[in-house]
C-alpha cells in the first residue's frame, strides 16, 4: 500500500496505452508513488495481465480498463466509468500511439494514415476534452495532464511523415491545452522521449535510416528514467508546471544533426 509522503497519494492517473512499453512503464512508477492507476488500452488481456503483475509488485491499485481512444464513445465511456469508480481524475498521461512501416510518403495508405491520426492525435484530443470536463467540474477543482510528444515532435526521422505530423500537433494540443487550462488550475506538459529501450524500439541496436541514408545503430536509455521524469512532472503544485521536456539517449543522433 501507498506509504505516507508519496507524492501520488490519494490521487487518481489514468495511462493510455498503459499496457505495454513506455506506458507500462509510467504507469507502474505512478503506482509505486501512491497514484490510483488506471490504465487504457485496446487489448483488454494485455490490460488484464499488466495490472495484475504491477499492483503485485507495487502493492497499489491498477484498474484495466479496455477502450480505443481513437473512438469518441470509447474515450467517454472510460471516464464516464473513472468517474464514477474514482469521483475524479488528478493526472492523464496522453501516452497511446502508433506507427506505420517507414516507407517513402507515396506508398503510406490512406487507411494508415488514418489509423495513426486517430491513435496519436484524435485520441490525445479526445481524452483532453473529457479531463478538462471532469477537471473542470470536480471538487478541488484542477489536475495535470502530459502529453507523449516524442523527440518526432521537432524532429523527424526519414520516412515517417503521418507519425511526425501528429507528433508536431501534439505540442500544438499541449499549448493549448496549457493555455485554455489555466483559469481552471488544469497544468499541461509535454515529454518528448529519444530512445526509451522498448519493444518498439529493439531494432535500434541493429541500425535504422538515418537522414544522411546511411543505416546506423543508436543508443537506447531505460523506460525507467522516462519515468521518473513523468513523477516529477506530476509531483509539482498545480501552480508550476513543465511545459517540455526533453528526456534522450545522451548519443542518440539528434544535436547537431548527428
Amino acid at each position: 500500500m501507498a506509504s505516507a509522503g508519496k507524492s501520488g497519494e490519494g490521487k487518481i492517473a489514468l495511462v493510455t496505452g498503459g499496457g505495454t512499453g513506455v506506458g507500462r512503464g509510467i504507469a507502474e512508477a505512478l503506482s509505486a508513488e501512491g497514484y490510483t492507476v488506471v490504465i487504457s488500452g485496446r487489448r483488454a488481456d494485455v490490460l488484464d495481465a499488466a495490472a495484475r503483475e504491477m499492483a503485485a509488485k507495487t502493492g497499489g491499485s491498477v484498474k484495466p480498463i479496455a477502450a480505443d481512444v481513437g473512438d469518441p464513445k470509447a474515450v467517454k465511456a472510460l471516464f464516464d466509468e473513472i468517474e464514477n469508480t474514482f469521483g475524479r481524475l488528478d493526472l492523464l498521461i496522453n501516452n497511446a500511439g502508433i506507427n506505420v512501416p517507414a516507407v517513402p510518403m507515396e506508398e503510406i495508405t490512406f487507411e494508415q494514415w488514418n489509423a495513426i491520426v486517430a491513435a496519436n492525435l484524435t485520441g490525445a484530443f479526445l481524452c483532453t476534452q473529457q479531463a478538462m470536463r471532469l477537471m473542470k467540474a470536480q471538487k478541488p477543482r484542477g489536475g495535470r495532464i502530459i502529453n507523449n510528444g516524442s523527440i518526432s515532435a521537432t524532429t523527424p526521422r526519414p520516412y515517417s511523415a503521418p507519425y511526425t505530423a501528429t507528433k508536431h500537433a501534439i505540442t500544438g494540443l499541449t499549448k493549448s491545452t496549457a493555455l485554455d487550462g489555466r483559469a481552471f488550475d488544469i497544468a499541461c506538459g509535454q515529454i518528448d522521449i529519444g530512445n526509451a529501450s522498448t519493444d518498439m524500439t529493439s531494432k535500434m541496436s541493429s541500425g535504422v535510416l538515418q537522414a544522411s541514408g546511411e543505416t546506423a545503430s543508436e543508443p537506447t536509455i531505460p523506460v525507467a528514467h522516462i519515468a521518473n521524469a513523468i513523477i516529477y512532472m506530476a509531483s509539482l503544485p498545480l501552480d508550476a508546471n513543465v511545459l517540455t521536456l526533453t528526456v534522450m539517449a545522451t548519443k542518440m543522433p539528434l544535436v547537431g544533426r548527428g
